[in-house]
């Protein structure tokens, strides 16, 4: 077990709210140290998190760190953009769909009207998101630090997000098998 006063943090992809809360609980009633961060997949192609793991998450005081922000790089170009990623990633295939490509012509839209980069326009709306702490981005060139960093400086009005949001069509939960 975890020694009082370290911090933990646990990634969600493959744990149901109800089992974050039972472990939470068991932290509590032991006097263990409580989770301060939940990794979850959560993006603006993929949120189902908003249905449990994310009110779940305010109320407890945990902090979100959201992996695949930019939805492994779908949210960044045209949707039938190929890529070496996109033509081998075996399980970013499972987890997006084609009836997705409607949000990424929405954030390039967006993007375009801001004149600013899509990765800005797709991080500034998962930093607004109540509850969400910091995103986990990867980078490989310099252009896409300095685009996550400036994506910290957009702000997005409600209508934009809504128009970005309304886009969304539910998916099936991706990483509880």
């Amino acid at each position: 077990m975890v020694r009082a006063g370290k911090a933990r943090y646990i990634g969600a992809s493959s744990m149901w709210a109800w089992q974050f809360s039972k472990a939470l609980h068991l932290a509590d009633r032991h006097g263990w140290t409580r989770f301060v961060t939940m990794q979850n997949h959560y993006n603006l192609l993929y949120r189902e998190e908003e249905r449990e793991m994310l009110p779940l998450c305010r109320d407890e005081g945990i902090g979100v760190i959201p992996w695949s922000p930019l939805a492994r790089g779908r949210l960044t170009r045209p949707w039938d953009a190929e890529t070496a990623r996109k033509q081998t990633d075996e399980f970013g295939a499972t987890l997006y769909r084609d009836d997705d490509a409607a949000i990424v012509s929405g954030v390039l839209d967006l993007a375009r009207e801001r004149g600013v980069a899509p990765a800005q326009v797709a991080l500034a709306w998962l930093l607004r998101q109540p509850g969400v702490t910091a995103p986990i981005v990867g980078v490989t060139r310099l252009e896409q630090l300095a685009d996550a960093v400036a994506a910290v400086d957009l702000r997005l009005d409600d209508d934009e997000a809504a128009r970005l949001e309304a886009l969304y069509q539910p998916h099936g939960v991706a990483g509880f098998v």
